[in-house]
């Protein structure tokens, strides 16, 4: 099933089929679907079969959701990081949150010494918090996914942050380490 983690302001949970409705809807609002695309049939129950998901909680309540994927083989062993928040609980640092807990327990628990995230490169304010939660710009991906409609291509920001890097920054913030 997995851990749940614990931020200083959020619960991370793995998901439940409870969770299904809200995350949907959540998911579906204007200022979440901008940047994740229309919703699968299958969202959140197999749409990524190799991420590990968790329920973001607030207050015992979802506020959304983040995920992780690892690539597992030796020589680039890192893992890579994607988070949704419902629009409302924005600004409040719960994303920068819920990305430290889970780059703690990517690096302490799981190993990984790397760690990816790529935003839209539109994506000021995600990228913002990336870069708070240590991550660093690698370079821009040029036309690398389609819009929510799939029509335009746009560009990404790969960003990646060190194990030592995540620590620090989770130390900073009060995340437990």
């Amino acid at each position: 099933m997995g851990a749940t983690l614990h931020g200083r302001l959020v619960t991370l949970r793995p998901l439940t089929a409870a969770d299904t409705d809200r995350l949907r809807k959540i998911r579906a609002l204007p200022g979440v679907v901008r940047w994740w695309r229309a919703l699968e049939d299958d969202f959140p129950a197999a749409d990524e079969p190799d991420a590990v998901r968790f329920a973001v909680e607030h207050a015992g309540t979802v506020v959304g959701m983040i995920q992780y994927a690892e690539e597992n083989e030796p020589d680039y062993r890192h893992a890579g990081i994607d988070v949704f928040l419902d629009p409302a609980v924005h600004g409040r640092g719960l994303g920068l949150d819920a990305i430290l807990a889970l780059a703690v327990h990517l690096v302490r628990d799981r190993g990984h010494h790397r760690l990816t995230i790529d935003p839209a490169a539109a994506n000021e304010v995600a990228i913002a918090c990336y870069a708070a939660a240590g991550f660093r710009p690698v370079g821009v991906m040029r036309a690398y996914e389609r819009d929510r409609d799939g029509g335009a291509w746009h560009d990404g920001l790969l960003m990646d942050a060190l194990a030592d890097e995540v620590l620090a920054a989770a130390a900073r913030r009060g995340v437990p380490t």
